[in-house]
């Protein structure tokens, strides 16, 4: 407040002590109304500087707090490559609805892909919850199905709570349900051997990337997204075979299918997919960079869902067979 301060007296200082002032000829009164322009000019700038920093500053911890909830994932994770974006359909918000994390463990690389209900800042909630429970549980539980369980207590606490707040503050007159909200869940756990088994939640299947090819990795039915319905008693990971060195998985959420341009036509994704795998080896961050390009091309830049991808190569070497033992060979 120092400088307004200053200004301010500047102009009281004017009207009360110079002489000019105090006249009343067209002179004085140009020369009085330039003075208060500019002292009303100075604040103004002074004002939206002040502002901009904080809006500079809020930004920097915004993304800092997003960059915690979904953190950049490393290239490489236990002898695959990993490459992984979000874009959001809010304007401002570097994440959404979406989700995403792999992590090495003891049971071999997990791997999660959701799709909140909703998008933007509104869903950012459920993103944490469900993270946060497959961040423990990816370590803790020895079978897939126990770590599906675990996030989906874990979406009904987050909702139960958010729920009970929301009710609290707008009153009985509030129509929010939390039984209206829903995550789609793809689990995926890639052993050391290259062996796929997955638990699938009313997620998008991956697709399997192999040079000069792009094929549906699974055709199995899923299960109903997580929230509105229990799980079953009995949950058994689906194999899905065995991802080969030099081969790729590509998961996405359905906003990467589902986008329009404006004439109203869907985003092309498995021709998309297939140029960017058509000439080479797969390259997750080419292959990355590929769809991400030909989306926003396709949506004017513009998308109306969120849309997040993962790719993931194997970078293991073959079997070798030694001394009549098979082993797995894993560059570091």
């Amino acid at each position: 407040m120092g400088l307004p301060a200053v200004w301010g007296a500047l102009a009281i200082s004017y009207k009360m002590a110079c002489p000019l002032a105090q006249e009343n000829g067209i002179g004085a009164r140009v020369v009085t109304s330039a003075v208060f322009l500019a002292v009303g000019a100075g604040l103004i700038v002074h004002i939206r500087r002040a502002l901009l920093r904080e809006l500079r500053q809020i930004r920097r911890i915004a993304g800092a707090a997003q960059n915690v909830l979904l953190r950049p994932l490393p290239p490489r994770i236990d002898g695959l490559d990993i490459a992984a974006a979000q874009l959001s359909a809010d304007h401002g918000a570097s994440i959404g609805g979406d989700l995403y994390e792999a992590i090495a463990t003891e049971h071999g690389v997990r791997v999660v892909m959701g799709d909140v209900r909703g998008h933007g800042l509104g869903a950012i909630g459920t993103v944490a919850a469900v993270l946060g429970s497959f961040r423990e549980a990816a370590h803790d539980e020895p079978e897939l199905g126990g770590v599906l369980r675990r996030l989906d207590r874990a979406l009904a606490r987050h909702l139960r709570e958010r729920d009970r707040a929301e009710h609290a503050f707008a009153g009985p007159e509030s129509d929010h349900h939390a039984a209206e909200e829903f995550v789609t869940v793809l689990l995926l756990e890639i052993r050391g051997d290259g062996e796929v088994h997955a638990l699938n939640c009313g997620h998008p299947w991956p697709y399997l990337l192999t040079r000069g090819r792009v094929r549906p990795f699974v055709r199995a039915e899923p299960l109903p997204p997580l929230g509105p319905f229990p799980l079953p008693a009995r949950l058994s990971a689906e194999f899905c075979g065995r991802l080969r060195p030099g081969e790729g998985l590509f998961l996405y959420t359905d906003g990467a299918e589902d986008a329009r341009d404006a004439r109203g036509r869907f985003f092309p994704l498995l021709p998309a997919l297939a140029a960017a795998v058509r000439d080479g080896p797969v390259e997750p961050q080419a292959v990355l960079r590929a769809v991400f390009t030909g989306l926003l091309r396709h949506t004017g830049g513009r998308p109306d869902d969120d849309v997040a991808l993962l790719v993931l190569h194997n970078d293991r070497r073959p079997l070798a067979l030694n001394h009549g033992r098979v082993s797995q060979h894993v560059p570091r």
